[in-house]
């Protein structure tokens, strides 16, 4: 193996330490631009497609898709792609049928349309709901970075957790969404670079592309398992529909953050494309890794120890790095449009209704250090969790609390039929049938032939029962709808059908930036050319052959793409928020 110490060493730590700071400077360069809580929490509408498409792609999944579905590839092969898989045809669902309205809605938070449509009780309730899940949610995945630390570092999971949660907490807290959007862009290019040396190493050192293909076991490569068969990803499938289309708040902020609606639409197709092209790569390295790696007895350890053994001084500090900058991604994309609901639908919706923007941004400040704290808290309880039991509970905490929300929220989205009191209904009954599935569903069973797990019970009764409900209880309802109400949703449909930019309310605040205002794209090309740098600065400890001749092409390729992405930055003007 290239690394026979199996241990970090300089170079890998000055690539950490180096790469961690450029990624906070990033969230001090842009602390000074929010003065608004739209710049907070959703760039003042100016957040360019490419930037925001990126970071959607970024905010899909995190160190978990590289330790728990990586687990799974090792084990069940192919299968783990294809549950990888189902973000694809989510995205396509999302954009083509949303994407547009959720511009239109012309909102600050995910959440807060729910009243203009509904009520104020439909838009608490939700808010209410969706925090603590978002929260659970983080949680898991800190637990996946730690255990990640863990195996390549050697550190405890606490100290793990603690400090790579501390990171993302600081750069979210100064930047906003400009500083999650521009350090996921950052962190996709360091990703690629890492997952560019990894993937051929690992087929090499199982025999070669021909050998990795003819020595697997029987069905290796299989779409679908017995354990994972199509009714679960089906299932799932159908649950990410929902949630990318609604309850997933850091993918629809990405959505609305954009100054057109045409860009909205671009974001969807550049995530489309990357969902397909991406899981592949991340995963066939952990498929190969069962041909060579002896001694596991927690699959969690696959993508740590493929790493270990794999990678030179450098590279291993770089893969790290990528495996933090996903998470860092998906934990500051949803810490930012968490705190964008405390701060809009509770704070200044129920508590100070005048407070002034600057007020409102410390709030913001404030509600993202809580709502990071309380995750890693969370963290720590979780942290005894194994590779499948984490995936499990991941999945789920999201059967039970996608569709008692998301079928409501859509449905507000698409049609005036749906009532107030149908919503609060179909919520309401979802949410308890839920809950009560996941106390009384069996662990297993079997439907249309095929092995089911609690997490398709789950879904089988919240999604019909929240359906249900919701349609019968409007029906009856619409009797009883008086004259104002049926003018506030009319008043909000007309609003979904007028084009942004053609509308008095329309002041799309691309907050055209001071003179001196870096563009993001000039930003992420600087940014790009000092990590390539950094690599370059290590080659002297690297040691040479094979090692040094990767550290030093990766060091190079980045160089070059900074700088194309400089040069081309003088020839675009992407906006920058106007500084404070």
């Amino acid at each position: 193996m290239i690394l026979a110490a199996g241990r970090l060493q300089f170079p890998d730590y000055f690539i950490l330490i180096g790469y961690f700071t450029l990624i906070l400077g990033i969230g001090a360069y842009f602390y000074r631009y929010m003065r608004r809580m739209k710049d907070f929490f959703s760039g003042g509408n100016s957040i360019p497609w490419w930037l925001s498409g990126v970071s959607f792609y970024m905010s899909c999944f995190s160190a978990f898709g590289f330790v728990a579905y990586s687990a799974l590839a090792f084990e069940f092969g192919w299968v783990a792609v294809t549950i990888f898989w189902v973000m694809a045809p989510a995205t396509l669902v999302s954009t083509i049928f949303m994407s547009r309205r959720w511009r239109r809605a012309r909102i600050d938070s995910p959440v807060e349309y729910l009243e203009s449509r509904y009520s104020p009780a439909v838009r608490q309730a939700f808010a209410w709901q969706g925090v603590p899940v978002r929260v659970i949610d983080d949680s898991l995945k800190l637990v996946a970075i730690g255990k990640f630390i863990e195996q390549c570092l050697g550190l405890r999971m606490g100290p793990s957790m603690f400090w790579s949660g501390l990171i993302m907490l600081l750069y979210t807290f100064m930047g906003g969404l400009w500083a999650v959007t521009v350090t996921d862009f950052i962190q996709f290019i360091v990703m690629l670079a890492g997952i560019a040396v990894l993937l051929p190493l690992s087929i090499s050192a199982a025999g070669g592309i021909s050998t990795f293909l003819q020595d697997s076991p029987e069905g290796f490569f299989r779409l679908a398992s017995p354990e994972y068969s199509w009714v679960y990803l089906g299932t799932t499938a159908f649950l990410f529909c929902l949630a990318f289309s609604s309850v997933n708040w850091a993918l629809i902020q990405r959505f609305y953050c954009v100054p057109k609606e045409k860009d909205a639409l671009k974001v969807g197709w550049l995530v489309f494309a990357l969902s397909i092209i991406g899981p592949p790569l991340i995963l066939l390295p952990a498929m190969a890794g069962s041909h060579f790696l002896t001694g596991v007895e927690d699959t969690n350890q696959v993508y740590p120890k493929l790493c270990v053994e794999l990678l030179p001084p450098g590279m291993l500090g770089l893969i790290i790095a990528a495996m933090f900058s996903a998470t860092m991604s998906m934990l500051s994309s949803d810490y930012n449009v968490a705190a964008s609901v405390l701060t809009n639908d509770l704070y200044r919706r129920l508590i100070a209704p005048g407070a002034s923007q600057r007020r409102l941004v410390w709030v913001g400040r404030g509600m993202t250090l809580a709502i990071g704290l309380i995750a890693l808290g969370t963290a720590f309880l979780m942290a005894r969790a194994e590779g499948d039991e984490l995936f499990r509970n991941m999945v789920k905490l999201f059967s039970v609390a996608t569709a008692p929300v998301a079928i409501p929220m859509i449905a507000g989205l698409l049609t005036r039929k749906v009532t107030n009191a149908g919503a609060l209904a179909g919520f309401l009954a979802g949410l308890m049938a839920g809950i009560a599935a996941l106390m009384l569903c069996p662990d297993t069973f079997e439907l249309f032939g095929a092995l089911c797990k609690k997490e398709n019970g789950i879904v089988f009764t919240t999604v019909p029962i929240t359906f249900i409900w919701m349609v019968l209880v409007s029906w009856l309802d619409r009797a009883l709808v008086s004259r104002s109400e049926q003018g506030q949703v009319d008043t909000f449909l007309h609003r979904l059908e007028v084009p942004i930019g053609q509308s008095r309310e329309d002041r799309v605040a691309v907050t055209g930036g001071d003179r001196g205002a870096i563009s993001p794209f000039g930003l992420v090309g600087v940014s790009t050319m000092l990590i390539g740098g950094m690599m370059l600065v290590v080659l002297p400890w690297v040691g040479g052959g094979l090692a040094f001749g990767m550290s030093l092409g990766v060091g190079l390729a980045l160089m070059l793409l900074g700088a194309l992405l400089t040069i081309a930055s003088r020839r675009r003007s992407a906006p920058a928020p106007e500084p404070q």
